[in-house]
């Protein structure tokens, strides 16, 4: 069978079954798994299937998430797993330390881990600000408007604000991570002022848990290798192959 030929077999193969795995595609096209990862591998990059570990699924098996839960919502969710990541981020953080904290429910659970009264930290997250204000520690608070459902300042204000600083370190929330998609979240504006922190920030990370992972919202904010991943729990192994990623706890 020619490439151009078995490469096309694929393509109806996976987008029938929707998933498929190598084994199963070594076995149906009777060639080597070698020859099967490559096809995988073309494909993927042209667009026509998604490479995941261990095999690939059809583009059209895609959930694109679009709605955003409450804070409130939010802060009830994987409590644990959230304050193991938010404690190993906090330790991150150096003496002289120029700290962008992005709004959201793990970095908000981060400031109760901070101890470093030496850096400087700057938010867009209403109750962030507060809540380092209430610590002691050297706050600024990014002006523009306020988004309701996440309690963060978002618009075109803000991005301009954040555009004259330049950060050490950058935490972040997410609502979804892909290999694909990136680092995605349902709203435009927040997208904006994630990104623009992110390109302004000399590291930056996102503290997500397990299930943030192979999520896919609206609109991307920074690719899969733009910043450093912290979690409880890897998803798949592939994540590894793409940018760093830190599992707390080992």
């Amino acid at each position: 069978m020619l490439t151009e030929e078995r490469r096309s077999k694929i393509v109806e193969i996976v987008n029938s079954k929707k998933a498929v795995s190598v084994n199963e595609l070594v076995e149906i096209l009777d060639t080597s798994a070698a020859t099967i990862r490559r096809d995988i591998n073309a494909l993927n990059a042209s667009k026509q299937l998604i490479k995941v570990f261990g095999g690939a699924t059809a583009m059209s098996s895609l959930d694109v998430n679009t709605k955003e839960d409450t804070v409130s919502l939010k802060a009830l969710k994987n409590v644990n797993e959230k304050d193991n990541i938010s404690k190993y981020a906090a330790n991150l953080i150096q003496d002289n330390d120029f700290v962008y904290i992005d709004a959201g429910t793990t970095t908000l659970a981060m400031i109760d881990y901070i101890d470093n009264y030496k850096a400087k930290y700057i938010t867009n997250g209403v109750v962030h600000a507060k809540k380092l204000i209430d610590k002691g520690l050297e706050t600024i608070m990014i002006g523009g408007r306020l988004k309701k459902s996440t309690e963060a300042v978002v618009g075109p204000d803000c991005v301009e604000i954040i555009k004259k600083y330049h950060f050490t370190k950058a935490f972040m929330g997410t609502n979804g991570i892909s290999i694909r998609a990136g680092f995605t979240t349902p709203d435009v504006d927040e997208a904006m002022i994630k990104r623009e922190a992110i390109r302004h920030a000399y590291m930056a990370y996102v503290l997500a848990d397990h299930t943030k992972f192979d999520q896919i919202n609206s609109v991307t904010f920074a690719e899969i290798n733009d910043c450093c991943i912290i979690t409880d729990k890897l998803a798949s192994k592939d994540y590894t192959n793409h940018t760093v990623v830190k599992i707390c706890g080992e």
